[in-house]
């Protein structure tokens, strides 16, 4: 069997392993007991060796081989009895069934049909060679293909390169020249520096000269002032020398005439005198003033340095102007306990009015220069101010602060200065 074909020899080995698989344990030759056990699909690969042996030694088995090839074809297992081949018949069936049949002469069947498979192999083979042939030759085309189309893709990329390296030469040279000019000023700056900070120094060491110069004319000009001092103190100091001596002259004066006109002691104050209503009684309502421009509260503090001096205050024309958000019992209170503090710090008389007579609780009060005050039924705030600055004795300087300019008017007379409600709330806020 070695002789023969492949594709003879596989074909016994499966006709014989299948023919295996289907016998009786018993009639199974001792060769093939091991192989017999396999699946059909192991048993033709692992065992064909031992089938392949068996179809040569074991006649029983080679006839059930034969047996179940003939049933396949039975015309062609008759003419292969009679000793002819048809010549129509396939080689690798003539020669499988020569071979099981063995007739008269089936060595010569079997090597014809072998022949036969050989020269159909060789045909096979050589298309199949042709083929593979055609499929490298088309494979050849491809790569030829595809290496054209590469190097036209790499020249275009080449040139793409060295148009991309042309340009970033030009750039790398303009940067250069960019620098290089950059470097160039930047030595015209440093130098222009330099010039700068020598006209610097210079200006300083001048500059240094001349505050020298200037110190020196200053300690003269102190040694001058100081001079001056000197010289004024002593002329100051006479001129205070007979300014107490007419104060002590003019105090014996008023002291003596005071002993005799037997004038009695009194602590009554003009302002006491002028129909008022007095926090705590009942009380009725009035109008509101309103702020207007602002004054220096520098100029109030002045004119409280005043001796002797009488503060008259438009309390709501203040407050309302000062503390809008408030209640009216605080803003009362409030303005009140500033006007205290400042009685307290100039010794001013203080007098505090507001309008309208409806007020139960009064603001409370610290100390005693200042007064608090509504104006009467039927009359009103500014009617109340007018009044108590007509009760002042001529002469004795008195301030109103508001912003009514009714007001302003209506007091103005000789030692009667009006002041801005702003001026006040600018002095409280000190």
């Amino acid at each position: 069997m070695s002789t023969l074909p492949d594709s003879v020899r596989s074909r016994l080995v499966a006709l014989g392993s299948d023919v295996l698989g289907a016998l009786p344990a018993g009639d199974v030759p001792g060769v093939l007991r091991p192989v017999a056990k396999f699946a059909a699909a192991k048993r033709a690969r692992l065992g064909g060796s031992a089938i392949a042996s068996a179809l040569d030694t074991e006649p029983g088995f080679r006839r059930r081989v034969l047996d179940t090839a003939s049933a396949a074809d039975p015309a062609l297992a008759k003419a292969l009895e009679s000793g002819t081949a048809p010549a129509a018949a396939d080689p690798v069936d003539v020669a499988v069934l020569a071979y099981l049949l063995r007739p008269d002469g089936w060595e010569a069947m079997v090597e014809s049909a072998a022949a036969s498979v050989r020269h159909g192999d060789d045909a096979a083979r050589l298309t199949r060679e042709a083929a593979a042939a055609e499929r490298l030759r088309e494979q050849l085309d491809a790569a030829r293909a595809a290496t054209r189309e590469l190097r036209t893709t790499m020249r275009a990329e080449i040139d793409r390169v060295k148009a991309e390296n042309t340009m970033l030469r030009r750039r790398i040279q303009e940067t250069r020249e960019r620098l290089s000019e950059a470097r160039q000023q930047e030595r015209d700056e440093q130098q222009d520096a330099g010039r700068e900070l020598s006209d610097a120094r210079a200006a300083l060491r001048a500059a240094e000269t001349e505050v020298r110069r200037l110190r020196t004319r200053l300690s003269d000009a102190e040694a001058a002032l100081e001079a001056a001092r000197r010289s004024g103190r002593a002329e100051r100091g006479l001129g205070t020398a007979r300014l107490a001596l007419l104060l002590d002259t003019l105090g014996d004066a008023a002291a003596g005439l005071r002993r005799e006109l037997a004038l009695p002691a009194s602590t009554l104050a003009p302002a006491d005198t002028v129909e008022a209503v007095i926090p705590g009684s009942p009380l009725d309502g009035g109008a509101v003033g309103r702020a207007r421009a602002a004054d220096e509260p520098g100029y109030l503090d002045e004119l409280l340095s005043l001796p002797r001096v009488h503060l008259v205050v438009d309390g709501y024309n203040v407050t309302k102007a000062a503390w809008p958000t408030m209640p009216l019992d605080s803003q009362r209170s409030r303005l009140a306990q500033g006007l205290a503090a400042v009685s307290a710090r100039t010794g001013a008389e203080v007098t505090l009015v507001f309008d309208g007579a409806d007020v139960t609780v009064p603001p409370p009060v610290a100390g005693t220069g200042i007064r608090v005050r509504f104006s009467p039924v039927g009359q009103t705030a500014d009617e109340l101010i007018r009044r108590l600055v007509r009760a002042e004795p001529q002469g004795r300087p008195v301030i109103v602060v508001s912003s009514d300019r009714e007001i302003a008017d209506g007091v103005r007379r000789p030692g009667v200065r009006s002041v801005e409600a702003v001026a006040l709330i600018g002095l409280l806020r000190q």
